[in-house]
Protein backbone atom coordinates (compact mmCIF):
# COMPACT_ATOMS: atom_id res chain seq x y z
CA UNK A 1 0.00 0.00 0.00
CA UNK A 2 1.63 3.22 -1.08
CA UNK A 3 1.89 6.40 0.88
CA UNK A 4 -0.72 9.04 0.06
CA UNK A 5 0.35 12.68 0.07
CA UNK A 6 -1.96 14.97 2.00
CA UNK A 7 -2.02 18.57 3.04
CA UNK A 8 -1.02 20.28 6.29
CA UNK A 9 -2.70 18.70 9.27
CA UNK A 10 -2.93 15.23 7.81
CA UNK A 11 -0.85 12.28 6.61
CA UNK A 12 0.34 8.78 7.18
CA UNK A 13 -0.03 6.32 9.95
CA UNK A 14 0.50 6.19 13.66
CA UNK A 15 3.02 6.29 16.45
CA UNK A 16 5.55 8.25 18.27
CA UNK A 17 8.65 8.46 20.31
CA UNK A 18 10.38 7.85 23.59
CA UNK A 19 10.86 9.04 27.15
CA UNK A 20 8.91 12.10 28.25
CA UNK A 21 10.07 14.56 30.88
CA UNK A 22 7.81 17.47 31.74
CA UNK A 23 9.15 20.79 32.89
CA UNK A 24 6.55 23.45 33.66
CA UNK A 25 6.06 26.61 35.67
CA UNK A 26 4.01 25.84 38.75
CA UNK A 27 2.43 29.29 38.63
CA UNK A 28 0.76 28.63 35.29
CA UNK A 29 -2.46 26.68 35.00
CA UNK A 30 -1.77 24.41 32.03
CA UNK A 31 -5.13 22.70 32.05
CA UNK A 32 -7.10 20.10 33.95
CA UNK A 33 -8.09 16.52 33.49
CA UNK A 34 -11.47 15.91 35.12
CA UNK A 35 -12.82 12.38 35.14
CA UNK A 36 -16.44 11.39 34.52
CA UNK A 37 -18.19 8.12 35.32
CA UNK A 38 -21.29 7.31 33.29
CA UNK A 39 -23.67 4.74 34.71
CA UNK A 40 -27.30 3.63 34.40
CA UNK A 41 -29.80 5.35 36.66
CA UNK A 42 -30.80 1.93 37.93
CA UNK A 43 -28.93 -1.37 37.62
CA UNK A 44 -31.38 -4.16 36.84
CA UNK A 45 -29.70 -6.67 39.15
CA UNK A 46 -27.15 -6.67 41.97
CA UNK A 47 -27.58 -2.93 42.27
CA UNK A 48 -25.40 -2.77 45.39
CA UNK A 49 -22.53 -4.54 43.65
CA UNK A 50 -22.58 -2.37 40.53
CA UNK A 51 -23.02 0.82 42.56
CA UNK A 52 -19.91 -0.22 44.47
CA UNK A 53 -17.99 -0.19 41.18
CA UNK A 54 -19.25 3.33 40.45
CA UNK A 55 -18.37 4.53 43.96
CA UNK A 56 -14.87 3.04 43.75
CA UNK A 57 -14.09 4.87 40.50
CA UNK A 58 -15.60 8.09 41.84
CA UNK A 59 -13.46 7.98 44.98
CA UNK A 60 -10.25 7.06 43.16
CA UNK A 61 -10.42 9.75 40.49
CA UNK A 62 -12.50 12.43 42.21
CA UNK A 63 -14.96 11.78 39.40
CA UNK A 64 -18.27 13.34 38.53
CA UNK A 65 -20.96 10.66 38.21
CA UNK A 66 -23.54 11.15 35.45
CA UNK A 67 -26.60 8.90 35.05
CA UNK A 68 -28.37 7.72 31.90
CA UNK A 69 -31.69 5.90 31.48
CA UNK A 70 -31.07 4.18 28.15
CA UNK A 71 -27.59 4.67 26.68
CA UNK A 72 -24.54 6.81 27.57
CA UNK A 73 -25.12 9.08 24.55
CA UNK A 74 -28.01 10.67 26.45
CA UNK A 75 -25.32 12.47 28.47
CA UNK A 76 -23.68 14.24 25.55
CA UNK A 77 -24.78 17.74 26.60
CA UNK A 78 -23.67 17.19 30.19
CA UNK A 79 -20.30 15.89 29.01
CA UNK A 80 -19.81 18.97 26.88
CA UNK A 81 -20.45 21.16 29.91
CA UNK A 82 -18.17 19.10 32.17
CA UNK A 83 -15.42 18.67 29.54
CA UNK A 84 -13.71 15.63 31.08
CA UNK A 85 -10.39 14.27 29.85
CA UNK A 86 -11.28 10.72 30.94
CA UNK A 87 -14.62 8.92 30.81
CA UNK A 88 -15.40 5.52 32.31
CA UNK A 89 -18.71 3.87 31.42
CA UNK A 90 -19.93 1.38 34.02
CA UNK A 91 -22.59 -0.91 32.63
CA UNK A 92 -23.82 -4.50 32.61
CA UNK A 93 -22.82 -6.73 29.66
CA UNK A 94 -26.43 -7.18 28.58
CA UNK A 95 -26.47 -3.51 27.51
CA UNK A 96 -23.18 -3.57 25.59
CA UNK A 97 -22.99 -4.47 21.91
CA UNK A 98 -21.69 -3.33 18.55
CA UNK A 99 -23.81 -0.18 18.22
CA UNK A 100 -23.11 0.80 21.85
CA UNK A 101 -19.34 0.85 21.18
CA UNK A 102 -19.73 2.66 17.85
CA UNK A 103 -21.85 5.33 19.54
CA UNK A 104 -19.25 5.88 22.28
CA UNK A 105 -16.51 6.35 19.71
CA UNK A 106 -18.60 8.87 17.82
CA UNK A 107 -19.75 10.78 20.91
CA UNK A 108 -16.16 11.22 22.09
CA UNK A 109 -15.54 13.39 19.00
CA UNK A 110 -18.64 15.58 19.32
CA UNK A 111 -17.55 17.63 22.30
CA UNK A 112 -16.42 20.43 19.96
CA UNK A 113 -16.24 21.20 16.25
CA UNK A 114 -12.99 19.44 15.33
CA UNK A 115 -12.84 15.76 14.29
CA UNK A 116 -10.74 14.57 17.25
CA UNK A 117 -11.76 12.72 20.40
CA UNK A 118 -11.80 15.08 23.36
CA UNK A 119 -11.63 12.40 26.03
CA UNK A 120 -10.15 8.95 26.52
CA UNK A 121 -12.86 6.44 27.39
CA UNK A 122 -13.15 2.89 28.63
CA UNK A 123 -15.99 0.54 29.51
CA UNK A 124 -15.92 -1.01 32.98
CA UNK A 125 -17.90 -4.24 32.96
CA UNK A 126 -17.59 -7.96 33.51
CA UNK A 127 -19.49 -11.20 33.78
CA UNK A 128 -21.00 -9.73 36.95
CA UNK A 129 -20.44 -6.84 39.34
CA UNK A 130 -17.66 -8.73 41.14
CA UNK A 131 -15.81 -9.10 37.84
CA UNK A 132 -16.21 -5.39 37.10
CA UNK A 133 -14.86 -4.55 40.54
CA UNK A 134 -11.83 -6.76 39.90
CA UNK A 135 -11.17 -4.75 36.73
CA UNK A 136 -11.24 -1.55 38.78
CA UNK A 137 -9.08 -2.96 41.58
CA UNK A 138 -6.54 -4.45 39.17
CA UNK A 139 -6.02 -1.10 37.47
CA UNK A 140 -5.45 0.81 40.70
CA UNK A 141 -1.66 0.45 40.73
CA UNK A 142 0.65 1.06 37.73
CA UNK A 143 1.85 -1.96 35.79
CA UNK A 144 4.82 -2.61 33.51
CA UNK A 145 4.31 -5.33 30.89
CA UNK A 146 7.34 -7.65 31.05
CA UNK A 147 6.14 -11.03 29.76
CA UNK A 148 4.06 -11.90 26.70
CA UNK A 149 2.38 -14.71 24.77
CA UNK A 150 0.94 -14.28 21.29
CA UNK A 151 -0.44 -15.97 18.20
CA UNK A 152 1.43 -13.59 15.90
CA UNK A 153 4.98 -13.67 14.54
CA UNK A 154 5.33 -9.89 14.31
CA UNK A 155 6.62 -9.54 17.90
CA UNK A 156 9.34 -12.16 17.42
CA UNK A 157 12.09 -9.63 18.17
CA UNK A 158 10.88 -10.21 21.75
CA UNK A 159 13.06 -7.29 22.91
CA UNK A 160 10.17 -5.90 24.95
CA UNK A 161 9.89 -8.98 27.15
CA UNK A 162 11.85 -10.80 29.83
CA UNK A 163 10.06 -13.94 28.63
CA UNK A 164 7.96 -14.41 25.51
CA UNK A 165 6.44 -17.21 23.44
CA UNK A 166 4.30 -17.35 20.32
CA UNK A 167 2.57 -19.65 17.89
CA UNK A 168 2.45 -18.36 14.32
CA UNK A 169 -0.96 -17.70 12.77
CA UNK A 170 0.53 -17.47 9.26
CA UNK A 171 3.18 -20.17 9.05
CA UNK A 172 1.08 -22.73 10.85
CA UNK A 173 3.25 -25.15 12.81
CA UNK A 174 5.95 -22.65 13.81
CA UNK A 175 6.52 -21.64 17.41
CA UNK A 176 9.12 -19.57 19.22
CA UNK A 177 10.08 -19.12 22.85
CA UNK A 178 12.37 -16.78 24.75
CA UNK A 179 12.79 -18.18 28.23
CA UNK A 180 13.70 -16.04 31.25
CA UNK A 181 17.37 -15.13 31.13
CA UNK A 182 17.69 -15.69 27.38
CA UNK A 183 18.33 -12.94 24.83
CA UNK A 184 16.46 -14.27 21.82
CA UNK A 185 13.86 -16.73 20.61
CA UNK A 186 14.42 -20.40 19.97
CA UNK A 187 12.27 -21.72 17.12
CA UNK A 188 10.82 -25.19 16.78
CA UNK A 189 7.90 -27.04 15.21
CA UNK A 190 4.63 -27.61 17.00
CA UNK A 191 3.77 -31.24 17.71
CA UNK A 192 1.36 -32.81 15.25
CA UNK A 193 -1.91 -34.43 16.14
CA UNK A 194 -2.83 -37.58 14.25
CA UNK A 195 -6.16 -38.49 15.87
CA UNK A 196 -8.90 -36.60 14.03
CA UNK A 197 -11.72 -38.66 15.53
CA UNK A 198 -14.71 -36.49 16.26
CA UNK A 199 -13.45 -33.40 14.43
CA UNK A 200 -16.20 -31.55 12.60
CA UNK A 201 -16.35 -31.60 8.80
CA UNK A 202 -15.11 -28.04 8.33
CA UNK A 203 -12.01 -28.64 10.45
CA UNK A 204 -11.37 -31.99 8.79
CA UNK A 205 -11.48 -30.43 5.31
CA UNK A 206 -9.16 -27.63 6.42
CA UNK A 207 -6.66 -30.13 7.81
CA UNK A 208 -6.76 -32.28 4.68
CA UNK A 209 -6.27 -29.23 2.45
CA UNK A 210 -3.37 -27.78 4.45
CA UNK A 211 -1.65 -30.74 6.04
CA UNK A 212 -2.99 -34.02 4.73
CA UNK A 213 -3.99 -36.29 7.58
CA UNK A 214 -2.06 -34.73 10.45
CA UNK A 215 -2.28 -31.26 11.93
CA UNK A 216 0.02 -29.14 14.16
CA UNK A 217 -1.85 -28.69 17.41
CA UNK A 218 -1.58 -24.91 17.62
CA UNK A 219 -4.19 -24.32 20.31
CA UNK A 220 -2.71 -26.90 22.67
CA UNK A 221 0.72 -25.29 22.27
CA UNK A 222 -0.67 -21.80 22.81
CA UNK A 223 -2.36 -22.89 26.04
CA UNK A 224 0.82 -24.56 27.25
CA UNK A 225 2.62 -21.24 26.86
CA UNK A 226 -0.26 -19.17 28.22
CA UNK A 227 -0.95 -21.23 31.31
CA UNK A 228 2.75 -21.81 31.93
CA UNK A 229 3.87 -18.18 31.76
CA UNK A 230 0.66 -16.43 32.90
CA UNK A 231 1.91 -13.46 30.84
CA UNK A 232 1.33 -9.76 31.46
CA UNK A 233 0.37 -9.22 27.81
CA UNK A 234 -1.47 -11.46 25.36
CA UNK A 235 -1.83 -10.55 21.66
CA UNK A 236 -3.91 -12.67 19.29
CA UNK A 237 -5.05 -12.71 15.67
CA UNK A 238 -6.75 -15.17 13.26
CA UNK A 239 -10.41 -16.17 13.27
CA UNK A 240 -12.71 -15.38 16.18
CA UNK A 241 -16.31 -14.51 16.99
CA UNK A 242 -18.11 -13.28 20.09
CA UNK A 243 -18.20 -16.91 21.24
CA UNK A 244 -14.93 -18.55 20.23
CA UNK A 245 -11.28 -18.12 19.26
CA UNK A 246 -9.74 -20.41 16.66
CA UNK A 247 -6.09 -20.89 15.81
CA UNK A 248 -5.10 -22.10 12.34
CA UNK A 249 -4.45 -25.79 12.20
CA UNK A 250 -6.00 -26.58 15.57
CA UNK A 251 -8.52 -29.34 15.81
CA UNK A 252 -10.28 -27.63 18.69
CA UNK A 253 -11.55 -24.24 19.76
CA UNK A 254 -11.31 -21.87 22.69
CA UNK A 255 -14.84 -21.08 23.85
CA UNK A 256 -16.62 -19.38 26.75
CA UNK A 257 -19.06 -20.63 29.35
CA UNK A 258 -20.35 -18.94 32.51
CA UNK A 259 -17.58 -16.37 32.62
CA UNK A 260 -14.79 -18.88 31.98
CA UNK A 261 -12.79 -20.05 28.98
CA UNK A 262 -12.81 -23.69 28.02
CA UNK A 263 -10.99 -25.85 25.49
CA UNK A 264 -13.28 -27.67 23.09
CA UNK A 265 -11.47 -30.60 21.43
CA UNK A 266 -13.22 -33.50 19.69
CA UNK A 267 -12.13 -35.80 22.51
CA UNK A 268 -11.72 -33.36 25.39
CA UNK A 269 -13.31 -30.40 27.08
CA UNK A 270 -11.67 -28.60 29.99
CA UNK A 271 -11.63 -25.17 31.51
CA UNK A 272 -8.60 -22.97 31.04
CA UNK A 273 -6.96 -22.38 34.40
CA UNK A 274 -8.22 -19.22 36.08
CA UNK A 275 -5.52 -16.60 36.52
CA UNK A 276 -4.24 -15.17 39.78
CA UNK A 277 -2.63 -12.06 38.28
CA UNK A 278 -3.92 -9.15 36.22
CA UNK A 279 -3.11 -8.82 32.53
CA UNK A 280 -3.71 -6.89 29.30
CA UNK A 281 -5.36 -8.70 26.40
CA UNK A 282 -5.08 -7.22 22.89
CA UNK A 283 -6.93 -9.42 20.36
CA UNK A 284 -6.25 -6.76 17.74
CA UNK A 285 -6.17 -9.18 14.81
CA UNK A 286 -9.40 -11.00 15.71
CA UNK A 287 -12.87 -10.45 14.32
CA UNK A 288 -15.80 -9.69 16.64
CA UNK A 289 -14.15 -10.79 19.89
CA UNK A 290 -14.52 -7.31 21.42
CA UNK A 291 -18.30 -7.42 20.96
CA UNK A 292 -20.09 -8.44 24.16
CA UNK A 293 -23.14 -8.91 21.95
CA UNK A 294 -25.49 -7.86 24.77
CA UNK A 295 -24.79 -10.95 26.85
CA UNK A 296 -22.53 -11.95 29.71
CA UNK A 297 -21.88 -15.21 27.85
CA UNK A 298 -19.23 -13.75 25.56
CA UNK A 299 -15.51 -14.23 25.04
CA UNK A 300 -14.90 -10.67 26.21
CA UNK A 301 -16.64 -11.27 29.54
CA UNK A 302 -14.80 -14.58 30.04
CA UNK A 303 -11.38 -13.01 29.44
CA UNK A 304 -12.19 -10.19 31.84
CA UNK A 305 -13.65 -12.47 34.51
CA UNK A 306 -11.66 -15.70 34.74
CA UNK A 307 -8.46 -14.40 33.09
CA UNK A 308 -8.35 -11.05 34.89
CA UNK A 309 -7.99 -8.94 31.74
CA UNK A 310 -8.01 -5.53 33.40
CA UNK A 311 -7.68 -4.02 29.91
CA UNK A 312 -9.13 -5.64 26.79
CA UNK A 313 -9.11 -3.93 23.37
CA UNK A 314 -10.89 -5.65 20.49
CA UNK A 315 -13.06 -5.27 17.41
CA UNK A 316 -16.85 -5.37 17.54
CA UNK A 317 -17.15 -6.15 13.81
CA UNK A 318 -15.33 -8.46 11.42
CA UNK A 319 -11.83 -7.13 10.85
CA UNK A 320 -10.52 -6.34 7.44
CA UNK A 321 -8.14 -3.43 7.07
CA UNK A 322 -6.95 -3.56 10.67
CA UNK A 323 -5.54 -0.05 11.06
CA UNK A 324 -7.21 0.72 14.38
CA UNK A 325 -5.98 -2.43 16.11
CA UNK A 326 -2.51 -2.84 14.61
CA UNK A 327 -1.90 0.92 14.76
CA UNK A 328 -2.65 0.99 18.48
CA UNK A 329 -0.18 -1.84 19.04
CA UNK A 330 2.42 -0.02 16.95
CA UNK A 331 2.06 3.09 19.08
CA UNK A 332 2.48 0.96 22.19
CA UNK A 333 5.67 -0.88 21.21
CA UNK A 334 7.49 1.87 19.32
CA UNK A 335 9.69 3.69 21.83
CA UNK A 336 8.31 1.34 24.50
CA UNK A 337 7.32 2.76 27.85
CA UNK A 338 6.42 6.14 26.42
CA UNK A 339 2.67 5.64 26.13
CA UNK A 340 0.28 3.82 28.42
CA UNK A 341 -2.03 1.34 26.71
CA UNK A 342 -5.02 3.75 26.68
CA UNK A 343 -2.82 6.60 25.43
CA UNK A 344 -1.37 4.45 22.63
CA UNK A 345 -4.76 3.48 21.25
CA UNK A 346 -6.04 7.05 21.68
CA UNK A 347 -3.10 8.52 19.76
CA UNK A 348 -3.48 6.04 16.94
CA UNK A 349 -7.15 6.91 16.55
CA UNK A 350 -6.42 10.64 16.42
CA UNK A 351 -3.78 10.03 13.77
CA UNK A 352 -6.40 8.14 11.76
CA UNK A 353 -8.83 11.04 12.13
CA UNK A 354 -6.18 13.56 11.03
CA UNK A 355 -5.58 11.63 7.84
CA UNK A 356 -9.28 11.19 7.13
CA UNK A 357 -9.95 14.89 7.70
CA UNK A 358 -7.31 15.68 5.10
CA UNK A 359 -8.89 13.37 2.55
CA UNK A 360 -12.51 14.42 3.09
CA UNK A 361 -14.31 15.95 6.07
CA UNK A 362 -17.26 13.71 5.29
CA UNK A 363 -15.28 10.58 6.19
CA UNK A 364 -14.89 11.78 9.79
CA UNK A 365 -18.65 11.83 10.43
CA UNK A 366 -20.46 9.64 7.89
CA UNK A 367 -21.86 6.43 9.38
CA UNK A 368 -20.47 3.21 7.94
CA UNK A 369 -22.82 0.40 6.89
CA UNK A 370 -21.41 -2.73 8.50
CA UNK A 371 -24.18 -4.91 7.15
CA UNK A 372 -23.08 -4.69 3.51
CA UNK A 373 -20.34 -6.58 1.69
CA UNK A 374 -17.73 -3.86 2.10
CA UNK A 375 -14.81 -6.22 1.51
CA UNK A 376 -15.37 -6.55 -2.22
CA UNK A 377 -16.96 -3.33 -3.43
CA UNK A 378 -16.50 0.37 -2.81
CA UNK A 379 -19.43 2.19 -1.25
CA UNK A 380 -21.28 4.72 -3.42
CA UNK A 381 -19.82 7.51 -1.25
CA UNK A 382 -16.27 6.41 -1.95
CA UNK A 383 -16.95 5.83 -5.62
CA UNK A 384 -18.07 9.46 -5.81
CA UNK A 385 -15.09 10.74 -3.80
CA UNK A 386 -12.70 8.65 -5.86
CA UNK A 387 -14.10 10.21 -9.01
CA UNK A 388 -13.90 13.74 -7.62
CA UNK A 389 -10.31 13.30 -6.41
CA UNK A 390 -9.07 11.17 -9.28
CA UNK A 391 -8.17 8.32 -6.94
CA UNK A 392 -7.15 4.90 -8.14
CA UNK A 393 -9.17 1.97 -6.85
CA UNK A 394 -6.23 1.02 -4.61
CA UNK A 395 -6.22 4.44 -2.97
CA UNK A 396 -10.00 4.40 -2.60
CA UNK A 397 -9.79 1.10 -0.71
CA UNK A 398 -7.10 2.71 1.48
CA UNK A 399 -9.68 5.35 2.44
CA UNK A 400 -12.33 2.68 2.85
CA UNK A 401 -10.13 0.82 5.33
CA UNK A 402 -9.77 3.86 7.58
CA UNK A 403 -13.48 4.64 7.39
CA UNK A 404 -14.36 1.04 8.24
CA UNK A 405 -12.05 1.03 11.28
CA UNK A 406 -12.95 4.45 12.61
CA UNK A 407 -15.51 3.52 15.29
CA UNK A 408 -15.29 -0.23 15.85
CA UNK A 409 -12.60 -0.79 18.48
CA UNK A 410 -13.91 -1.39 22.00
CA UNK A 411 -11.75 -0.31 24.91
CA UNK A 412 -12.55 -2.13 28.15
CA UNK A 413 -10.79 -0.90 31.25
CA UNK A 414 -9.94 2.27 33.16
CA UNK A 415 -8.83 4.87 30.57
CA UNK A 416 -6.46 6.41 33.10
CA UNK A 417 -4.64 3.21 34.10
CA UNK A 418 -0.88 3.63 33.94
CA UNK A 419 -0.01 0.34 32.22
CA UNK A 420 2.77 0.33 29.64
CA UNK A 421 5.58 -1.69 28.05
CA UNK A 422 8.92 -1.78 29.81
CA UNK A 423 11.63 0.33 28.22
CA UNK A 424 14.13 -1.35 25.92
CA UNK A 425 17.79 -0.45 26.58
CA UNK A 426 19.08 1.92 23.92
CA UNK A 427 15.67 2.81 22.51
CA UNK A 428 14.92 5.76 24.78
CA UNK A 429 16.81 7.98 22.36
CA UNK A 430 14.95 11.28 22.64
CA UNK A 431 13.25 13.30 25.34
CA UNK A 432 10.30 15.68 25.30
CA UNK A 433 10.06 18.66 27.65
CA UNK A 434 7.13 21.03 28.18
CA UNK A 435 7.55 24.64 29.35
CA UNK A 436 4.51 26.79 30.08
CA UNK A 437 4.34 30.53 30.66
CA UNK A 438 1.95 33.45 30.61
CA UNK A 439 2.30 35.90 27.77
CA UNK A 440 3.05 39.53 28.43
CA UNK A 441 0.29 42.03 27.84
CA UNK A 442 1.87 43.02 24.52
CA UNK A 443 2.25 39.40 23.40
CA UNK A 444 -1.32 38.60 24.39
CA UNK A 445 -2.59 41.61 22.46
CA UNK A 446 -0.61 40.62 19.36
CA UNK A 447 -1.56 36.93 19.38
CA UNK A 448 -5.00 36.84 20.99
CA UNK A 449 -3.74 34.18 23.41
CA UNK A 450 -2.88 34.36 27.09
CA UNK A 451 -0.37 31.51 27.41
CA UNK A 452 2.31 29.66 25.50
CA UNK A 453 3.56 26.11 25.68
CA UNK A 454 7.00 25.36 24.26
CA UNK A 455 7.64 21.69 23.50
CA UNK A 456 11.32 20.81 23.21
CA UNK A 457 12.46 17.54 21.64
CA UNK A 458 16.08 16.54 22.15
CA UNK A 459 17.45 13.58 20.20
CA UNK A 460 20.42 11.59 21.47
CA UNK A 461 23.57 10.88 19.43
CA UNK A 462 22.21 7.37 18.81
CA UNK A 463 18.75 8.54 17.76
CA UNK A 464 16.99 6.53 15.04
CA UNK A 465 14.26 8.22 12.99
CA UNK A 466 13.25 4.85 11.56
CA UNK A 467 12.64 3.54 15.06
CA UNK A 468 10.60 6.63 15.96
CA UNK A 469 8.44 5.99 12.91
CA UNK A 470 7.79 2.38 13.84
CA UNK A 471 10.74 0.49 12.38
CA UNK A 472 8.63 -1.01 9.61
CA UNK A 473 6.30 -2.86 12.00
CA UNK A 474 3.15 -4.19 10.30
CA UNK A 475 3.56 -1.98 7.23
CA UNK A 476 0.72 -3.66 5.36
CA UNK A 477 -1.62 -2.08 7.93
CA UNK A 478 0.31 0.90 9.31
CA UNK A 479 2.94 2.86 7.43
CA UNK A 480 5.51 5.24 8.98
CA UNK A 481 4.35 7.04 12.10
CA UNK A 482 4.44 10.76 12.77
CA UNK A 483 6.25 12.19 15.74
CA UNK A 484 3.58 12.53 18.39
CA UNK A 485 3.11 13.60 21.97
CA UNK A 486 0.24 13.25 24.40
CA UNK A 487 0.29 16.37 26.57
CA UNK A 488 0.89 15.80 30.30
CA UNK A 489 -2.11 18.04 30.87
CA UNK A 490 -4.78 19.19 28.47
CA UNK A 491 -4.38 22.63 26.88
CA UNK A 492 -7.27 25.00 26.30
CA UNK A 493 -7.82 25.37 22.54
CA UNK A 494 -4.15 25.37 21.50
CA UNK A 495 -3.10 26.64 18.10
CA UNK A 496 0.06 27.06 16.10
CA UNK A 497 1.63 30.51 15.80
CA UNK A 498 1.53 32.32 12.48
CA UNK A 499 4.35 31.32 10.18
CA UNK A 500 4.55 27.68 11.28
CA UNK A 501 5.02 25.69 8.06
CA UNK A 502 5.66 22.16 9.31
CA UNK A 503 2.97 19.52 8.78
CA UNK A 504 1.54 19.65 12.29
CA UNK A 505 -1.82 18.68 13.80
CA UNK A 506 -2.56 19.97 17.28
CA UNK A 507 -5.56 19.60 19.56
CA UNK A 508 -6.24 19.95 23.29
CA UNK A 509 -4.61 16.63 24.13
CA UNK A 510 -1.93 15.97 21.54
CA UNK A 511 0.43 17.06 18.77
CA UNK A 512 1.31 15.16 15.59
CA UNK A 513 4.19 16.08 13.27
CA UNK A 514 4.14 14.27 9.95
CA UNK A 515 7.30 13.39 8.05
CA UNK A 516 9.63 14.54 10.85
CA UNK A 517 13.14 15.23 9.63
CA UNK A 518 14.75 14.67 13.02
CA UNK A 519 18.46 13.89 13.14
CA UNK A 520 20.70 12.56 15.93
CA UNK A 521 22.01 14.97 18.54
CA UNK A 522 19.66 17.83 17.68
CA UNK A 523 17.04 19.97 19.44
CA UNK A 524 13.62 20.83 17.97
CA UNK A 525 10.93 23.08 19.37
CA UNK A 526 7.21 23.60 18.84
CA UNK A 527 5.32 26.61 20.13
CA UNK A 528 1.63 26.42 20.97
CA UNK A 529 -0.54 29.40 21.86
CA UNK A 530 -3.62 28.89 24.02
Amino acid sequence: MRKISVSLGVALCALAAAAVSAGCSSSVNVGSEPYAVLAPSVFAEDSAGWEGVVASLQARHGAEVLRFDGTPTELEAQLKALSPRYVAVVDVPENIGRDYVIALNQMSRRMDDDPYADFLWGIITGYDAAGAMRMVDDSQEPMVLRTGVATIKELEAAKWFDAYAFVDDHQVGMRGEKKPGEDSLTYSEIEYRTDMTGANERIRKFVERRFGKDVPDVLRQFLEYYEGYEPDLVVTASHATENNLEMPGSVGNLRCRDGRLYVDYPDEQRFVEDRDSRMVYLPIGNCLIGNMNNTRNSMAAAWMDSQKAATFVGYVVTTWYGRNGWGGLKYLITNPGRYSVPEAFYMNQQDMMAQMAGWSDSLTVLPFDYDTNYFRALTPVLERLAGERGLSEEDAFFWLGFWHDRDVLAYYGDPKWNVRMQEVPGETDFTVRYDYRRLSRAEASATGASRKCVITVETSPGFSLRRMQGDGFKEEHVLDLPFSCFFPQRLDHPRLPEGETRDIVVDENFLLLYDPAFEPGQTYTFELLY
